[in-house]
């Protein structure tokens, strides 16, 4: 319980604090760093409780349940919480090192992380809304980061279009109250099954539109290679590898555990879409000839096959989509801090986070695809569909590979070495998953075991 309430009193806190201080003087940075990392303590020891004594809820101020503030975390929500506050992490000292250029980024990213682990261990659909908006608000801030003329009109598109995401998610939670007359995770997963089938189908279709958008999905996606673009190296990494996992989460937490009828009904259009995001990400992908560019269009193929796993659904279909989202948010983290380095390591670490992202032996990518192609075992179709997605991926990420590393080195200052021991570490990370699978492989099923659609 002290860990549950740190999760969230330790960033706010240091964030209300940074955001009155100058964020470019170093010692800021580093107070922003040491505030991220004693979050990311803080959750690891709150995952170590619930995959030990399952999953950990209290409500704040002793007020009875659905008046107060109810925090609830199981392996589902802490796994998410780990990967997002370790990508904000890893793109924060990343910055700090090259030199922060506005004063309030430090506060900004950790108000972030607050918003994001708030959206992840919170029983309340209220408290949700509350903390999505905190962690977007922050990400729109973010979004301008650098105040040139691209990074401004990237801002802009984001900040419009998910707004609009954000509005359909608020019509949707005003929808379940309606129906349910409760704010409650719990109670409303039970009262929507006595709820008429087409209102709840309705609802369910507004969630899943507010996810995708944030997520990234075709035909959803139309903001997201103008944002990854024209965004600085850390905010890309920061919106990719931290952000996007808040479609994820939601497309999980209110499929498969709040309306598990409604995602059994539209598993097929849900598979289909997932196809599609797949080989249009991968298509296009291979026609730029930037690995901004491509990194952008990649992240729509890439989250394709989370949805994919979802659609296919059960305990190994869930179990595939939680491995893929973590180990897509760990490439896409890495590959964007790589996109303005220089340096012979730079350029071994872009190469083994291609391997991971095209799904080849012994990066962490290549456990990712044996799980889809398990979850998809029995289905030519799609079988064939990841085949395909894969060999895309190989031909796009060592196309920008050969123009940036081999024919060329790019041009420019050698990065530093603390940099690249940056991103050296993610690149490390991703291959001792690789080859050590067996933790990432139990924590994927265990979040997925925390789903209710799992048992069905």
């Amino acid at each position: 319980m002290t860990a549950l309430a740190l999760s969230l009193l330790v960033p706010w806190a240091s964030g209300a604090v940074l955001l009155l201080l100058d964020g470019r003087r170093r010692w800021v940075g580093w107070a922003a760093i040491v505030a991220l990392a004693g979050n990311l303590a803080a959750l690891g020891v709150l995952a170590g409780s619930v995959l030990a004594d399952g999953p950990v809820s209290f409500t704040t101020g002793n007020w009875p349940a659905g008046v107060g503030i109810t925090l609830r975390a199981d392996a589902l929500g802490v796994t998410f919480a780990l990967l997002s506050t370790s990508a904000l992490l890893a793109a924060t000292v990343h910055e700090v090192l090259e030199g922060v250029r506005e004063r309030v980024f430090p506060g900004i990213v950790v108000m972030l992380a607050t918003g994001l682990s708030g959206v992840f261990v919170t029983g309340d659909l209220f408290n949700f809304y509350v903390f999505f908006e905190l962690a977007m608000t922050a990400a729109y801030i973010l979004a301008t980061y650098g105040g040139g003329r691209r990074e401004l009109g990237a801002a802009l598109v984001f900040t419009t279009v998910n707004l609009l995401g954000t509005f359909v998610f608020l019509l949707s939670v005003a929808g379940v109250y309606h129906v349910t007359g409760t704010l409650d995770m719990d109670a409303i997963g039970v009262r929507l099954d006595t709820v008429d089938a087409g209102t709840v189908l309705l609802i369910a279709v507004g969630f899943f539109v507010a996810f995708s958008v944030k997520l990234g999905l075709f035909p959803f996606h139309f903001w997201l290679p103008t944002v990854y673009t024209g965004a600085r190296p850390a905010v890309a990494a920061i919106l990719s590898g931290g952000v996007a996992n808040i479609g994820a989460y939601g497309l999980l937490r209110f499929g498969a555990d709040l309306l598990p009828r409604e995602l059994e009904l539209a598993a097929t259009a849900l598979v289909v879409i997932g196809c599609a995001s797949i080989l249009y990400g991968g298509i296009l992908a291979v026609s730029r000839r930037t690995a901004g560019e491509m990194l952008a269009y990649s992240a729509i193929g890439q989250v394709g096959y989370v949805l994919v796993a979802i659609g296919i659904g059960g305990p190994v279909g869930f179990a595939a989509a939680i491995l893929y989202a973590i180990l897509n948010a760990l490439n896409k983290t890495l590959l964007f801090l790589t996109l303005r380095m220089r340096g012979a390591v730079v350029g071994a670490v872009f190469a083994l986070g291609a391997f991971s992202v095209a799904g080849v032996p012994p990066s962490a990518g290549f456990i990712g695809k044996l799980e889809l192609f398990r979850a998809a075992a029995g289905d030519p179709a799609l079988l064939a569909l990841i085949f395909v997605g894969g060999a895309l991926s190989l031909v796009y990420v060592f196309q920008v590979y050969q123009y940036d590393f081999w024919r060329s080195e790019r041009t420019g200052r050698r990065s530093g070495r603390a940099q690249q021991a940056v991103v050296l570490a993610l690149a490390l990370a991703v291959l001792g998953a690789g080859l050590w699978p067996e933790p990432l492989l139990a924590l994927s099923h265990d979040a997925a075991a925390a789903l209710e659609g799992a048992a069905r």
